[in-house]
């Protein structure tokens, strides 16, 4: 995964930190809290945004959430944390009931990888949720603005829902349910009236082209395929390393 250099931030931490990011943030806290509200299970593994959605993940039932985050952790960051890159993720096959990508393929030149690792550790039937920025949108006018271009979230490489959704097909993966929001210019904040008016007409006319997808897809495994058992320990989570708790976690969701 391309990161910055070791002395910067999370890629999009101080953008989340900004009025619009703070204002996507809650459209997709939103998201994931409607996206969640179904799945079960004992770990949920979030890789990216690591200060962000501890209350929206508060409210899954899945019992144990683990950050792979791309810095430290800091103190902000609730729950487990371990070090490793997301296209080698330090995690046992079939061990993950779900898994939370934030932004994640947008900073990658391996995003196929990334989906590959995903479904190796998750377990049959398990559950991925990926949040994007989709190029097709009106909300990619920001990377045509030269201040901007360069700076986070525009200067990555945004992958569209239909390419994304394509190469979770390809690695055996069944799109559940997707969501799209953003429909708006990112010049404004979404909250504003003029914003809201957009986004309604947006969903319900134009619904493919949001500039943030949020997608849950699950893992399915060919009938013919032999299904290992759930999960016989709680060890077998990691294939010879150790989760460190952050300065705050408890380890639970």
């Amino acid at each position: 995964m391309t990161r910055d250099p070791p002395d910067q931030s999370d890629p999009l931490q101080a953008w989340y930190r900004t009025a619009l990011g703070a204002a996507v943030a809650r459209y997709e806290d939103d998201c994931l809290r409607r996206l969640l509200s179904n799945t079960f299970g004992y770990y949920l593994v979030q890789i990216g945004a690591s200060e962000h959605f501890s209350e929206a993940l508060a409210t899954s039932r899945i019992r144990h959430r683990v950050l792979l985050p791309s810095t430290a952790p800091t103190e902000a960051a609730q729950g487990w944390s371990l070090v490793g890159e997301p296209s080698a993720l330090p995690l046992a096959s079939d061990s993950i009931d779900v898994v939370l990508l934030a932004h994640v393929l947008e900073y990658s030149d391996r995003p196929r990888v990334i989906l590959a690792e995903v479904e190796r550790v998750l377990i049959p039937e398990g559950r991925l949720i990926l949040l994007g920025f989709d190029p097709l949108s009106l909300w990619a006018l920001g990377r045509l603005w030269w201040p901007s271009r360069r700076r986070r979230p525009w200067n990555g490489r945004w992958r569209s829902s239909i390419q994304v959704e394509r190469w979770l097909t390809e690695h055996g993966f069944e799109i559940e349910t997707r969501e799209r929001a953003l429909f708006c210019v990112p010049f404004v904040t979404p909250a504003g009236a003029i914003c809201r008016f957009v986004e309604s007409l947006g969903r319900r006319f134009w619904p493919l082209f949001g500039g943030l997808y949020a997608i849950r897809a699950v893992k399915r495994v060919a009938p013919l395929t032999p299904i290992k058992p759930y999960r016989t320990s709680r060890c077998a989570l990691l294939p010879g390393g150790a989760i460190r708790p952050t300065t705050r976690g408890t380890g639970h969701a």
